[in-house]
């Protein structure tokens, strides 16, 4: 088995020691001849990469080779895979994406309604920037990007990289969902066979198998609206913001009892309702900030100063244990199932084909191979469509410069529907984003 060399991109992310606990708990799968990483922020990366350092001589002893740069030569040459999670304007950033629409009593969240809009202005240029450059160093790697909006940012690479069949766009959050079925049904994730369609951030599980073929839908669908749906992954289990968007789930599967739903469904359907829970002054980037940002610097020192992981809990999460298991699949031709972001073609059939969709293909040397859905409910290809066109507008407006644009994207979307609404979020996240966005006419 070929050991693979690996750039995590954007390695100063509170996700990446997580990561690297995944990549050594798969390691029997996906196995390593060197690990680099990259970020522009030399100081957040290399407190993450001396940590690193620690874990791998521990825990990975056989890794050949580690180091973390920020010079991109020296970070994407001559490698087979690239990681990419990346959030351009970091967590101060996303306090603006969540706090100004909520402001105007309209969703603040960082990839659904205007947050996720902002979000994406800012990562679309970024991205097209890395991967310009992870080619011009290394032609043939697999790119696996989970950096979010994963629906806008996919649409943007697709538009620039028509002919690139070696990106790949990916979400966690299906598995994320999938981790608390598995629970559920006293079953590890890897046992259950999901189909699954939608965009990214909103979709819908229509069934779940177990690999004997067994159809556990309507028992997993029983057991949420009789004993409730809690996150299990060890990154979400006891964050009391998850615990509240599992609970919506229960509500969710009432109200549209035909299939199991993505938690971010929550956003669209019951938009007022989660406005009114929030707090404005202090948002879920608040949180972050609090919690797992100072949790993850407090792990990071604790380590480097201990120059032991004896005295710190880790463990390997969903987050990095899906995106290695998908790699490890693309590089030894496993062809293993997994939910995914791809061109759609057909696969929804009565959606545009080009389209990004978000479902089941299985991961192949050659890539994903999607299996097709067929046509799918009026209610559903209706809410798709219209998010779908939020989301087109969205990159058209960024590749356009193009205000009018934007202004029909945020009109278009379910947290916000209210064209004078949309018209005073757009010109005070213009004004937030000026360093970031292009300049909107």
């Amino acid at each position: 088995m070929k050991k693979q060399r690996l750039v995590i991109v954007g390695a100063g992310s509170t996700y990446t020691i997580g990561m690297i606990m995944s990549l050594i708990a798969e390691k029997e799968n996906f196995p390593l001849k060197s690990i680099t990483f990259y970020d522009i922020d030399k100081e957040r990366q290399e407190r993450v990469a001396k940590a690193t350092e620690v874990i791998l001589k521990e825990k990975y002893p056989e890794l050949e080779e580690f180091k973390y740069t920020t010079d991109k030569k020296e970070a994407f040459e001559n490698v087979d895979f690239a990681f990419i999670q990346i959030r351009t304007g970091g967590l101060s950033m996303r306090e603006k994406d969540e706090k100004i629409p909520l402001s105007y009593g309209v969703v603040g969240q960082e990839t659904c309604g205007p947050g996720g809009m902002a979000y994406g202005m800012r990562s679309i240029p970024d991205m097209i920037e890395l991967i310009k450059d992870i080619r011009k160093y290394s032609k043939d790697a697999w790119i696996l990007n989970y950096t979010n909006p994963a629906a806008i940012v996919a649409e943007a690479l697709r538009r620039v990289f028509p002919n690139d069949k070696k990106i790949l766009n990916i979400c966690d959050m299906p598995a994320a969902i999938m981790v608390s079925y598995a629970k559920i049904l006293g079953k590890e994730i890897w046992d259950l066979v999901p189909e699954y369609f939608g965009l990214n951030h909103f979709g819908w599980f229509t069934k779940i198998y177990d690999k004997e073929g067994n159809d556990l839908t309507d028992k997993l669908k029983n057991h949420i609206l009789n004993k409730g749906f809690v996150p299990e992954d060890a990154e979400i289990a006891n964050d009391k913001s998850w615990i509240k968007t599992f609970k919506q789930v229960e509500t969710m599967i009432k109200d549209f009892p035909e299939y199991l739903p993505n938690t971010y469904l929550q956003y669209y359907l019951y938009p007022q309702k989660m406005v009114e829970k929030e707090d404005p002054n202090y948002t879920r980037a608040n949180q972050v900030m609090d919690g797992r940002e100072k949790r993850v610097i407090n792990l990071c020192n604790t380590i480097i100063k201990d120059q032991s992981i004896e005295n710190v809990h880790l463990e390997a999460d969903i987050h990095g244990r899906y995106m290695v298991r998908v790699a490890a699949s693309l590089a030894y031709h496993n062809c293993d199932i997994f939910i995914v972001i791809v061109e759609n073609n057909g696969i929804i059939s009565n959606l545009p084909d080009d389209a990004m969709v978000e479902v089941p293909a299985m991961i192949t040397s050659h890539g994903p191979k999607p299996f097709a859905v067929g046509k799918i409910p009026t209610f559903y290809k209706g809410l798709i469509e219209g998010q779908l066109a939020y989301e087109k507008l969205v990159v058209d407006a960024f590749f356009a410069n193009d205000y009018d644009k934007m202004l029909q994207a945020l009109t278009l979307n379910r947290t916000v529907v209210n064209a004078p609404v949309a018209r005073k979020i757009l010109d005070d996240l213009i004004e937030a984003n000026k360093d970031y966005w292009p300049e909107l006419k």
